[in-house]
């Protein structure tokens, strides 16, 4: 489920259930999951505001992760339905700033609070400028 009439200063939110092959052995949601599922919040919030990932890398831009920052406050187990809220809090001329907070909805309880910021590269790998189209178009969108 998305959340497509949120407004710029709400942030955009996704949820969905914990998958069995998630969890360890523990039963908790494996720590690497968490920026995946920063990956599922950033790459919806593009879609609902500009166009798909796929529409960028067809442009001939793609989006590396520079930074990536994880603070866990508790863990998820399989089948918790989970609640990513994602903001884009930076938009520059190369690069893109994301922040999330992901929750358990029921309790609601926060899980995790991350941060991501992305710089665009061409197919070769060496860094260039965003399309001014996808900068103007996801810039009316920091919150």
């Amino acid at each position: 489920m998305t959340d497509l009439a949120a407004t710029p200063r709400d942030p955009f939110a996704v949820e969905f259930r914990v998958r069995y092959a998630e969890t360890d052995r523990m039963g908790v949601v494996y720590h690497a999951e968490y920026l995946v599922w920063c990956e599922i919040g950033r790459t919806e919030f593009i879609r609902a505001h500009w166009r798909s990932y796929a529409d960028l890398e067809a442009s001939g831009v793609l989006l590396a992760v520079a930074d990536a920052s994880l603070r866990y406050h508790a863990g998820a187990r399989y089948d918790d339905l989970i609640r990513v809220e994602t903001r884009l809090t930076e938009v520059r001329s190369r690069s893109l700033r994301f922040d999330y907070a992901v929750f358990r909805v029921e309790p609601r309880q926060r899980l995790v609070t991350a941060s991501t910021t992305l710089v665009a590269v061409d197919a070769a790998g060496r860094t260039t400028t965003l399309p001014p189209e996808v900068r103007a178009a996801l810039a009316s969108h920091v919150g």
